[in-house]
Protein backbone atom coordinates (compact mmCIF):
# COMPACT_ATOMS: atom_id res chain seq x y z
CA UNK A 1 0.00 0.00 0.00
CA UNK A 2 1.66 3.12 -1.35
CA UNK A 3 0.44 6.88 -0.96
CA UNK A 4 2.55 10.03 -2.47
CA UNK A 5 2.32 13.58 -2.79
CA UNK A 6 2.31 15.25 -6.34
CA UNK A 7 1.01 18.75 -7.94
CA UNK A 8 -2.48 19.07 -9.55
CA UNK A 9 -2.01 21.83 -11.76
CA UNK A 10 -5.38 23.32 -10.47
CA UNK A 11 -5.63 22.30 -6.90
CA UNK A 12 -2.29 23.04 -5.71
CA UNK A 13 -0.54 19.93 -3.93
CA UNK A 14 -2.34 17.12 -2.79
CA UNK A 15 -2.07 13.75 -1.43
CA UNK A 16 -2.22 10.68 -3.84
CA UNK A 17 -2.96 7.04 -2.92
CA UNK A 18 -0.49 4.49 -5.62
CA UNK A 19 -2.05 1.29 -7.21
CA UNK A 20 -0.91 -0.71 -9.98
CA UNK A 21 1.14 2.32 -11.42
CA UNK A 22 -1.42 4.50 -11.30
CA UNK A 23 -1.85 7.73 -8.97
CA UNK A 24 -5.48 8.49 -7.42
CA UNK A 25 -6.73 11.71 -5.82
CA UNK A 26 -6.78 10.79 -1.72
CA UNK A 27 -7.63 14.13 -0.73
CA UNK A 28 -10.78 14.46 -2.94
CA UNK A 29 -11.83 11.04 -1.25
CA UNK A 30 -11.00 11.93 2.72
CA UNK A 31 -10.55 15.74 2.81
CA UNK A 32 -10.99 16.22 6.17
CA UNK A 33 -7.80 13.93 7.14
CA UNK A 34 -5.61 13.50 4.11
CA UNK A 35 -5.52 16.78 2.70
CA UNK A 36 -1.60 17.11 4.05
CA UNK A 37 1.34 14.60 4.79
CA UNK A 38 1.32 15.83 8.33
CA UNK A 39 -2.63 15.23 8.82
CA UNK A 40 -1.46 11.92 7.46
CA UNK A 41 1.47 10.53 9.51
CA UNK A 42 -0.63 11.60 12.51
CA UNK A 43 -3.68 9.28 11.68
CA UNK A 44 -3.49 6.91 14.30
CA UNK A 45 -4.16 4.01 12.01
CA UNK A 46 -3.99 4.96 8.13
CA UNK A 47 -3.62 1.25 6.80
CA UNK A 48 -7.17 0.34 8.12
CA UNK A 49 -8.07 4.00 6.81
CA UNK A 50 -7.20 3.18 3.44
CA UNK A 51 -8.62 0.10 3.64
CA UNK A 52 -12.03 1.82 4.39
CA UNK A 53 -11.91 3.92 1.47
CA UNK A 54 -10.15 2.47 -1.36
CA UNK A 55 -13.38 1.37 -3.03
CA UNK A 56 -14.16 5.52 -2.88
CA UNK A 57 -10.67 6.13 -4.71
CA UNK A 58 -10.21 3.64 -7.11
CA UNK A 59 -12.42 5.12 -9.67
CA UNK A 60 -11.87 6.03 -13.47
CA UNK A 61 -12.91 9.70 -12.62
CA UNK A 62 -10.41 10.27 -9.50
CA UNK A 63 -7.24 9.64 -11.19
CA UNK A 64 -4.84 12.18 -11.17
CA UNK A 65 -2.11 10.59 -13.86
CA UNK A 66 -1.93 7.06 -15.22
CA UNK A 67 1.69 6.49 -15.27
CA UNK A 68 3.50 7.21 -11.72
CA UNK A 69 7.16 6.87 -13.23
CA UNK A 70 6.61 9.83 -15.68
CA UNK A 71 8.82 13.05 -16.36
CA UNK A 72 7.29 16.12 -15.22
CA UNK A 73 6.15 18.52 -17.80
CA UNK A 74 4.10 21.88 -18.52
CA UNK A 75 0.68 21.29 -18.27
CA UNK A 76 0.69 17.93 -16.37
CA UNK A 77 0.61 16.90 -12.62
CA UNK A 78 3.90 15.44 -11.20
CA UNK A 79 5.33 14.07 -7.63
CA UNK A 80 6.32 15.99 -5.13
CA UNK A 81 8.90 15.06 -2.23
CA UNK A 82 6.31 13.69 0.24
CA UNK A 83 7.38 16.50 3.03
CA UNK A 84 5.17 19.58 3.40
CA UNK A 85 5.84 20.69 6.82
CA UNK A 86 7.82 18.04 8.20
CA UNK A 87 11.86 18.03 9.17
CA UNK A 88 14.30 15.77 7.51
CA UNK A 89 16.98 14.51 9.82
CA UNK A 90 19.61 11.29 9.06
CA UNK A 91 21.78 8.76 10.87
CA UNK A 92 25.76 8.67 10.04
CA UNK A 93 27.90 6.07 10.39
CA UNK A 94 25.10 3.01 10.60
CA UNK A 95 26.80 1.16 7.78
CA UNK A 96 30.54 -0.54 8.12
CA UNK A 97 31.44 1.59 4.93
CA UNK A 98 30.17 4.26 5.55
CA UNK A 99 32.63 4.17 8.81
CA UNK A 100 35.72 3.20 6.66
CA UNK A 101 34.27 6.67 3.92
CA UNK A 102 34.15 8.71 6.60
CA UNK A 103 37.56 7.79 7.90
CA UNK A 104 39.26 7.87 4.68
CA UNK A 105 38.13 11.48 4.11
CA UNK A 106 38.78 12.66 7.60
CA UNK A 107 42.11 11.54 8.56
CA UNK A 108 42.15 14.26 11.62
CA UNK A 109 38.92 12.67 13.03
CA UNK A 110 39.17 8.80 11.99
CA UNK A 111 39.39 7.56 15.21
CA UNK A 112 36.07 9.45 16.11
CA UNK A 113 34.47 8.17 13.13
CA UNK A 114 35.43 4.26 14.61
CA UNK A 115 34.32 4.77 18.01
CA UNK A 116 31.32 6.44 16.69
CA UNK A 117 30.50 2.46 14.56
CA UNK A 118 30.38 0.71 18.06
CA UNK A 119 29.26 3.74 20.48
CA UNK A 120 25.80 3.37 21.96
CA UNK A 121 24.50 6.80 21.12
CA UNK A 122 24.33 6.50 16.91
CA UNK A 123 25.03 10.27 15.51
CA UNK A 124 22.00 12.12 14.32
CA UNK A 125 21.97 15.28 12.29
CA UNK A 126 19.55 17.49 10.99
CA UNK A 127 19.62 17.29 7.47
CA UNK A 128 17.00 19.32 5.70
CA UNK A 129 13.66 21.69 5.10
CA UNK A 130 10.64 20.88 2.95
CA UNK A 131 12.25 23.64 1.06
CA UNK A 132 15.78 22.57 1.00
CA UNK A 133 14.33 19.01 -0.26
CA UNK A 134 13.44 17.91 -3.86
CA UNK A 135 11.39 15.16 -5.74
CA UNK A 136 11.41 12.95 -7.93
CA UNK A 137 12.78 14.01 -11.68
CA UNK A 138 13.79 17.33 -9.66
CA UNK A 139 17.50 18.11 -10.16
CA UNK A 140 19.83 17.84 -6.76
CA UNK A 141 22.41 20.12 -6.14
CA UNK A 142 26.09 19.92 -6.00
CA UNK A 143 27.65 23.05 -3.98
CA UNK A 144 29.07 25.61 -6.08
CA UNK A 145 32.54 25.99 -3.63
CA UNK A 146 32.80 21.79 -3.38
CA UNK A 147 34.90 19.54 -5.55
CA UNK A 148 34.01 16.18 -4.12
CA UNK A 149 30.69 15.52 -4.00
CA UNK A 150 28.27 12.12 -3.81
CA UNK A 151 25.18 11.14 -3.87
CA UNK A 152 24.26 8.60 -0.67
CA UNK A 153 21.23 6.30 -1.27
CA UNK A 154 19.09 5.47 2.03
CA UNK A 155 15.73 4.18 3.11
CA UNK A 156 14.16 6.86 5.09
CA UNK A 157 11.55 6.44 7.29
CA UNK A 158 8.25 8.25 7.93
CA UNK A 159 7.67 8.72 11.28
CA UNK A 160 4.16 10.66 12.88
CA UNK A 161 4.66 12.38 15.73
CA UNK A 162 3.91 10.23 18.06
CA UNK A 163 7.28 8.70 17.05
CA UNK A 164 5.50 5.87 15.06
CA UNK A 165 6.73 4.11 11.74
CA UNK A 166 4.39 4.63 9.09
CA UNK A 167 6.15 4.29 6.46
CA UNK A 168 9.19 3.92 4.30
CA UNK A 169 10.43 5.83 1.03
CA UNK A 170 13.87 6.67 -0.63
CA UNK A 171 16.20 9.65 0.54
CA UNK A 172 19.10 10.91 -1.54
CA UNK A 173 21.41 12.08 1.20
CA UNK A 174 23.65 14.83 -1.24
CA UNK A 175 27.00 15.21 0.69
CA UNK A 176 30.36 17.50 -0.35
CA UNK A 177 32.76 14.84 0.95
CA UNK A 178 36.06 17.09 0.68
CA UNK A 179 34.08 20.20 2.86
CA UNK A 180 33.23 17.48 5.43
CA UNK A 181 36.61 16.53 5.15
CA UNK A 182 38.42 19.14 5.52
CA UNK A 183 36.89 19.93 9.50
CA UNK A 184 33.52 17.57 10.97
CA UNK A 185 32.96 21.04 12.38
CA UNK A 186 31.75 21.71 8.97
CA UNK A 187 29.20 18.76 8.85
CA UNK A 188 26.32 21.23 8.27
CA UNK A 189 27.70 22.90 5.11
CA UNK A 190 28.94 19.57 3.48
CA UNK A 191 25.11 18.54 4.00
CA UNK A 192 22.63 20.87 4.46
CA UNK A 193 22.24 23.36 1.64
CA UNK A 194 19.29 24.34 -1.08
CA UNK A 195 18.47 20.90 -3.28
CA UNK A 196 20.72 18.87 -0.86
CA UNK A 197 17.92 16.41 -0.50
CA UNK A 198 16.09 14.04 -2.69
CA UNK A 199 12.83 11.79 -1.24
CA UNK A 200 10.32 9.56 -3.10
CA UNK A 201 8.37 8.80 -5.25
CA UNK A 202 6.05 7.33 -2.62
CA UNK A 203 5.58 6.52 0.99
CA UNK A 204 5.38 2.54 1.08
CA UNK A 205 3.38 1.73 4.38
CA UNK A 206 5.06 -0.21 6.88
CA UNK A 207 2.30 -2.99 7.16
CA UNK A 208 3.36 -3.96 3.30
CA UNK A 209 6.47 -4.43 4.13
CA UNK A 210 7.39 -7.91 5.56
CA UNK A 211 11.01 -7.77 6.30
CA UNK A 212 12.34 -4.01 6.31
CA UNK A 213 15.91 -5.34 7.33
CA UNK A 214 16.55 -7.17 4.14
CA UNK A 215 15.70 -4.47 1.80
CA UNK A 216 18.14 -4.31 -0.96
CA UNK A 217 19.57 -0.55 -1.87
CA UNK A 218 21.58 0.17 -5.19
CA UNK A 219 22.74 3.25 -6.49
CA UNK A 220 23.59 4.05 -10.54
CA UNK A 221 25.20 7.42 -11.29
CA UNK A 222 24.49 7.95 -15.53
CA UNK A 223 27.02 10.52 -17.19
CA UNK A 224 25.96 11.31 -20.67
CA UNK A 225 23.77 8.34 -21.48
CA UNK A 226 26.73 5.58 -20.06
CA UNK A 227 26.70 4.71 -16.14
CA UNK A 228 29.91 5.60 -14.18
CA UNK A 229 28.85 4.37 -11.22
CA UNK A 230 27.08 1.60 -10.16
CA UNK A 231 26.52 -0.35 -6.70
CA UNK A 232 24.50 -1.52 -4.00
CA UNK A 233 23.57 -2.67 -0.46
CA UNK A 234 21.09 -3.68 1.85
CA UNK A 235 19.38 -2.92 5.10
CA UNK A 236 20.40 -6.36 6.90
CA UNK A 237 24.09 -4.29 6.76
CA UNK A 238 22.58 -1.64 8.79
CA UNK A 239 24.28 -1.90 12.49
CA UNK A 240 21.24 -0.26 14.34
CA UNK A 241 17.61 -1.20 14.42
CA UNK A 242 14.91 1.10 13.27
CA UNK A 243 13.35 1.66 16.86
CA UNK A 244 16.68 2.37 17.97
CA UNK A 245 17.22 5.41 15.89
CA UNK A 246 13.78 6.87 16.45
CA UNK A 247 14.18 6.29 20.18
CA UNK A 248 17.40 8.77 19.96
CA UNK A 249 15.68 11.01 17.42
CA UNK A 250 12.90 11.52 19.90
CA UNK A 251 14.74 12.18 22.85
CA UNK A 252 13.91 15.56 24.35
CA UNK A 253 12.10 16.31 20.73
CA UNK A 254 9.07 16.57 19.64
CA UNK A 255 7.70 16.63 16.07
CA UNK A 256 4.24 17.96 15.90
CA UNK A 257 3.73 17.35 12.16
CA UNK A 258 5.90 13.86 11.75
CA UNK A 259 9.47 13.71 10.71
CA UNK A 260 11.71 11.74 7.93
CA UNK A 261 14.62 9.84 8.92
CA UNK A 262 17.48 8.92 6.61
CA UNK A 263 18.57 5.60 7.86
CA UNK A 264 22.38 5.96 6.62
CA UNK A 265 24.30 4.51 3.44
CA UNK A 266 25.96 1.63 2.76
CA UNK A 267 27.17 2.81 -0.71
CA UNK A 268 29.87 4.92 -1.04
CA UNK A 269 31.86 5.64 -4.79
CA UNK A 270 35.28 5.42 -4.78
CA UNK A 271 37.88 8.34 -3.39
CA UNK A 272 38.28 9.22 -7.32
CA UNK A 273 34.43 9.82 -8.31
CA UNK A 274 32.58 12.98 -7.81
CA UNK A 275 28.97 14.12 -9.41
CA UNK A 276 29.47 16.54 -12.27
CA UNK A 277 26.71 18.80 -13.69
CA UNK A 278 24.37 16.75 -15.49
CA UNK A 279 24.65 13.72 -14.09
CA UNK A 280 21.45 11.17 -13.57
CA UNK A 281 21.06 9.91 -9.96
CA UNK A 282 18.33 6.40 -9.81
CA UNK A 283 18.25 4.96 -6.67
CA UNK A 284 15.90 1.54 -6.07
CA UNK A 285 14.95 0.27 -2.79
CA UNK A 286 12.72 -3.26 -2.97
CA UNK A 287 9.06 -2.69 -2.09
CA UNK A 288 9.67 1.34 -2.62
CA UNK A 289 10.38 1.91 -5.81
CA UNK A 290 13.41 3.96 -8.19
CA UNK A 291 13.69 8.16 -7.20
CA UNK A 292 16.08 9.63 -10.16
CA UNK A 293 17.00 12.94 -10.11
CA UNK A 294 19.54 14.94 -12.43
CA UNK A 295 22.61 16.85 -10.67
CA UNK A 296 22.74 20.70 -11.04
CA UNK A 297 25.61 22.83 -9.84
CA UNK A 298 24.91 25.10 -7.37
CA UNK A 299 25.44 29.07 -7.07
CA UNK A 300 23.76 32.21 -5.26
CA UNK A 301 20.20 31.39 -4.79
CA UNK A 302 18.06 34.85 -6.16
Amino acid sequence: MQICRYRDLRKGARLGYVHEGRVYDLTAAAPDHMSSMASLLAHPDLAEELHRVQAGILSQENIAFRELDCPPEPGRPHLLAPADRQEIWAAGVTYFRSRTARMEESKAAASHYDRLYDAPRPELFFKATPHRTVGPNAPVRIRSDASWNVPEPELALAIGPDLRLVGFTIGNDMSSRDIEGANPLYLPQAKMYLECCALGPVITLAEAVPDPCALDISLTVARRGRVVFEGNTSTSQLKRGFGELIEYLGRDNAFPDGVFLLTGTGVVPPNDFTLEEDDFVSITIDAVGTLRNPVRRGGRYV
